[in-house]
């Protein structure tokens, strides 16, 4: 355990998996994957995110980095808000 409460530890897989953070919080998406998961350009996404109304992209802004929920995006293009 370090001291941030979190300890990283080894599972069958290769991969780490912290130990200790919600998995509301790792489920938070880049702009990178977004934009890899809706086909566009990271530009449009930061330029949905800039705007305001209805049509802005939901998101997270955590210190300057930004984060989406997956669960929002899709209901947001749903609603045919991304346009």
């Amino acid at each position: 355990m370090t001291a941030t409460g979190i300890e990283i530890v080894k599972s069958s897989s290769s991969l780490e998996e912290p130990r200790g953070c919600s998995e509301y919080f790792l489920e938070l998406l880049t702009v990178k994957e977004v934009a890899a998961a809706l086909r566009v350009p990271p530009s449009w996404v930061y330029e949905r995110v800039r705007r305001r109304g209805k049509d802005r992209m939901p998101h997270l802004k955590i210190g300057k980095y930004l984060r989406f929920r997956w669960s929002e995006i899709r209901t947001w293009v749903d609603r045919g808000e991304a346009l």
